[in-house]
Order: structure tokens, then C-alpha cells, then sequence
């Protein structure tokens, strides 16, 4: 009889141990793959970003030698990336090739100008900085014109705002609903063991001695919640990497990194938190009141 009761509660334990690794795993799973999304956010955001350029027209009698000057003060700017010089011929060339004819044969001259392009870091790619960064060219001697799409960039600058804004507010909200979740895992799998908790207690054991094993056996299912998620998000990553390239998602090895740490970390850390006060309530209640 004491057998078949001590198999009940061993089916019983793995049973409430495994609901407790499974709501744990889906909900870092969620959070991670959350993560992963704000941070990558981040880096494509960057990626669109470096992809603007000023473009500096110069004056047709500019010299060489003053060309190469401006070329090499811009280099030093903290704001440029990559410096790239197109002759008219160049520029002529491509342009051609865009409309699929050569425009020159019906113009018989070339009417576009020496130019450099400018691509700037993503930091300096606000209306307010590259409208600082226009008015400091335009007044060079040998600069006819300076252009770029004013209207893309606001529009970039509001939109990554406002997304930056609510995937930071969308994060928090998750992340606290993952953390109530896993704390009412954790709590009904300590009041599963009440019972035992306050008798050990009547028996003379301490606070810390009766939470320690609970404690480390809730972190223990909390590390094998977590390194379960890693492997549905590793699946997952794998799945949108080969039907969207595109994503470059394993591009980044220490951005998967620091997703995944902060998903063993924050599994630790909430299963620790859980059972840490879950096992301090039923030490302080009555034995009458576990009923309850």
C-alpha cells in the first residue's frame, strides 16, 4: 500500500515538476524571442540609417587640389562613415544604366556635376543634424549645391521613434506578464508541499534551512525551463533564417549571446524570487490556516 502511495506521489512530483518546466519554457521562449526583436529593431534600424548620404555637388571650375582638401577635412567629421567621390562621367554612367539608354547622345553634353557622397554614422541621422551638417557645406567655395531627402528622414526619424517607444513599452508589459506567470507556477508547486514545509518547522528547523532545498530545486527547473526555450528559439531562429534570409539572424553571434544569458539569467532569477517568498508565506501562516 505504502508503495503504491509512494509511486502516486512520485508520478504526482515529476508531473508538477513538468508543468512547472513547461510554463516556464514558453514564456522565456516568448521573452527571448521578444528580445531578440528589440534588439535586432536596433540594428536595423542602424543598417537603414547608415544607408543615407549627403550628396555635395561642386562647381565645375572646382580645382583638384581644393577638391581633395574638402574630401579630407570630411573624412575627419564625426559624423561620416564613408566619403565617396563621383566624377560627372561616373555619375553619367550610372545614370545611364538606370534608364537603359545613353541620355548624352541626345544632350550632347554632360549636364551633371563632380560630386561626394556622404554617408553619415546613424547617430547624426536626424532632421536637426544633417540640416547643421547642409548649412556647414553650403557655404564652401567650391560647393554648387547639397541635397538629400528631407522628407525621408523625418519621416524615419518619427517612425523609428515611435516604434523604439512602444517596443520598449510592449517589452515591460511582457516581460512583468512572464514573471507573474512563472511565479504562479512556482507558488502552486510550493503549496503542493505546505504541509511538509510546516512540519518541518514544528520540528525545529530554520527558515533558511526549510527554504534552501526549494529554492535550489525551483532554479535547478528554472535553468531547464530556460535552456528548453533556447532550443525552440535556436529552431525557430533557424526556420525564419532559411525562409528569410534576408534577416541575417545569425549574422550577429554576440547579440544570440546576450539573448540567451538573459534568458538563463532571468529564469534564475524569477524562479529564485518566487520560491524565495512563496516558502516565506507558508512559514508564517498557522497550521490551521494551510487549509485555506
Amino acid at each position: 500500500m505504502n508503495n503504491s502511495f509512494d509511486k502516486y506521489q512520485k508520478r504526482r512530483l515529476r508531473s508538477s515538476y513538468l508543468s512547472v518546466i513547461v510554463s516556464i519554457a514558453l514564456v522565456l521562449f516568448l521573452v527571448g524571442l521578444l528580445g531578440l526583436i528589440v534588439l535586432k529593431t536596433n540594428s536595423i534600424t542602424k543598417h537603414f540609417k547608415e544607408k543615407v548620404a549627403i550628396t555635395v555637388f561642386l562647381i565645375d571650375n572646382a580645382k583638384d587640389k581644393d577638391v581633395e582638401i574638402l574630401q579630407a577635412e570630411l573624412k575627419k567629421k564625426d559624423y561620416a562613415k564613408k566619403i565617396t567621390y563621383i566624377s560627372k562621367e561616373e555619375a553619367a554612367k550610372i545614370y545611364s544604366e538606370d534608364i537603359g539608354e545613353n541620355f548624352l547622345e541626345f544632350l550632347g553634353e554632360n549636364p551633371l556635376k563632380n560630386a561626394i557622397d556622404i554617408s553619415l554614422k546613424s547617430e547624426f541621422v536626424t532632421p536637426e543634424i544633417m540640416a547643421d551638417i547642409e548649412k556647414e557645406l553650403a557655404i564652401r567655395s567650391i560647393v554648387s549645391e547639397v541635397t538629400y531627402d528631407k522628407p525621408l528622414i523625418e519621416l524615419l526619424s518619427k517612425n523609428i521613434n515611435r516604434l523604439s517607444f512602444w517596443m520598449l513599452i510592449f517589452s515591460a508589459l511582457f516581460t512583468l506578464i512572464a514573471v507573474v506567470l512563472i511565479n504562479s507556477s512556482i507558488r502552486l508547486s510550493v503549496y503542493s508541499k505546505r504541509f511538509t514545509i510546516k512540519t518541518m518547522q514544528m520540528v525545529g528547523a530554520t527558515k533558511r534551512f526549510i527554504r534552501i532545498p526549494f529554492i535550489l530545486q525551483s532554479v535547478k527547473l528554472g535553468i531547464i525551463g530556460a535552456l528548453v526555450s533556447i532550443v525552440g528559439l535556436v529552431a525557430f531562429i533557424s526556420y525564419l533564417n532559411k525562409n528569410i534570409p534576408e534577416l541575417e539572424l545569425f549574422s550577429d553571434i554576440n547579440l544570440l549571446t546576450f539573448v540567451f544569458v538573459g534568458i538563463i539569467g532571468l529564469g534564475i532569477l524569477i524562479t529564485w524570487l518566487s520560491t524565495f517568498f512563496a516558502t516565506q508565506r507558508f512559514l508564517n501562516l498557522r497550521s490551521d490556516e494551510l487549509y485555506y
